[in-house]
């Protein structure tokens, strides 16, 4: 990371940072991670992994009851009435038109 900051006389000082904790501490875990790594590629550890279980747990819950309701509500009432309405009607006719058609012609050939 480069900084550029200003002296008394007003000039430009350029003043260069290098490294910091973050990447010290990047590099130290990347050497740490190749070492861990190296040492189960040769053999000096190694990792015996065996089959387990969880342990086996005795759960067991009594049931409860819902509460009693004691509930009044109106009737929704459902159903169809004759009404007399004004209703549009729409009615269609044929009629010829001139339409745009696009086609291949081939150059007499077979």
């Amino acid at each position: 990371m480069v900084e550029y900051t200003t002296d008394r006389n007003g000039d430009r000082v350029i003043v260069e940072r290098r490294g910091g904790a973050g990447r010290i501490l990047g590099i130290v875990a990347i050497i740490a991670v190749v070492i861990v790594a190296l040492l189960f590629l040769t053999g000096f550890w190694s990792a015996d992994v065996k089959k387990g279980a969880l342990p086996d747990v005795d759960i067991s819950a009594k049931g409860g009851e819902l509460p009693k309701v004691d509930l009044d509500s109106k009737k929704v009432v459902v159903g169809t009435k004759d009404t007399t309405v004004e209703v549009p009607k729409v009615k269609t006719e044929k009629e010829t038109v001139s339409v745009p058609v696009v086609g291949v012609k081939d150059n007499g050939e077979k």
